[in-house]
């Protein structure tokens, strides 16, 4: 594998971010937002409402994905304007941005598949899954279960690391993170207000407004990041590390991350964030250039990128065969810790 800074260069021509482009993305999934949102409220069929909802959950994620690509600076050439894009980007989902960028820049991208510093689906030993609580075991089983994470990314991401997080989870307090913490409350008061205004003018029910115009477009998104996170990380042939030098040696850039192509460009839909090696080999590549990067990586790297093609044949089972993980035999187990993948090359 070549080292990742000679990879890099490889891409340095792709690297080319335009901010005229950067406020177009965000002024058009911030008008289809607003629209759905809209319609959500305005439809007289309880059918229409739901479906704007569920449509709505999905823009949050476009411009979550905005943002995300705001906070990694890679949005636009200027840095405070990244800050503030990213901001604005993140109200609907109601992320604090700073301690996005702590958990997702720092901790994620600086330590991906390492246990015990990057959090984000970090899989359980048996033993550990033997520790937990009858309630957390449930808990566990939900989240691998193929039908839980949007339930996995509400609890153990947003509420307990993003939204005014314990010291449990972010021992640092810094004034930024209470002052994110409070944008995006106050986001999601304002939200909250303006539908509630909206079903008494028009003579609606305030919970059935409340349902579809607020609750169901943000646990969408909570189900649309959860699943993006889980297909980034997690395939038979995608490794865990507990040791960090053998983590360093397995160009984890490369080994730990998913390239997944969906049909009918839903890909693109979802601003290209599965062509997620790109991403994490150069996170200055934009949004707009992630498949050519991507492109690139595979035809200079043959066969040493992992390449999935989506089905829901496929996804149910990873979620059957990736629930533990045993990091003496490197691979991945079921509950019992019986393993269900190949072993993982050794670079200890």
């Amino acid at each position: 594998m070549p080292h990742r800074k000679e990879i890099r260069g490889w891409l340095v021509p792709i690297v080319q971010r335009q901010t005229w482009r950067a406020f177009a993305l965000l002024a058009l999934d911030y008008a289809l937002w607003s629209a759905l949102i809209a319609g959500a409220v305005l439809a007289q069929a309880w059918w229409l409402k739901v479906v704007c909802g569920l449509a709505a959950g999905f823009v949050i994620g476009r411009l979550f994905i905005i943002g995300h690509d705001a906070c990694h600076q890679s949005l636009t050439e200027h840095r405070t304007l990244n800050k503030w894009l990213g901001r604005i980007a993140f109200l609907p989902s109601l992320t604090p941005y700073s301690l996005w960028d702590v958990g997702h820049n720092v901790v994620h991208h600086g330590y991906t598949n390492l246990k015990g510093v990057d959090f984000v689906w970090e899989p359980l030993t048996a033993a550990e899954f033997q520790a937990l609580s009858p309630l957390q075991r449930a808990l566990q089983r939900l989240y691998r279960s193929g039908w839980g994470p949007g339930f996995y990314y509400l609890i153990e991401i947003w509420w307990k690391r993003e939204f005014f997080p314990s010291r449990q989870h972010m021992p640092t307090r810094r004034a930024i993170f209470t002052l994110d913490s409070l944008l995006a409350a106050t986001f999601g008061l304002l939200w909250l207000g303006v539908v509630v205004a909206a079903a008494l003018v028009t003579g609606q029910s305030v919970l059935t407004l409340v349902l579809t115009a607020v609750v169901l477009p943000f646990f969408v998104w909570n189900c649309m990041i959860g699943f993006v996170v889980y297909v980034h990380h997690t395939h038979v042939r995608s490794q865990w590390h507990d040791n960090k030098t053998a983590w360093a040696k397995a160009a984890p850039f490369v080994s730990t991350t998913v390239h997944l192509i969906f049909p009918l460009r839903i890909g693109a839909l979802m601003h290209h964030i599965m062509e997620h090696t790109a991403h994490h080999v150069d996170m200055s590549v934009p949004l707009y250039k992630l498949k050519q990067a991507q492109k690139l990586l595979e035809d200079m790297l043959p066969g040493r990128i992992i390449v999935q093609r989506f089905s829901w044949r496929w996804y149910f089972d990873t979620a059957r065969r990736c629930k533990l993980y045993d990091f003496s035999r490197r691979c991945w187990t079921d509950f019992q810790g019986r393993p269900t993948s190949p072993q993982a090359p050794s670079y200890a």
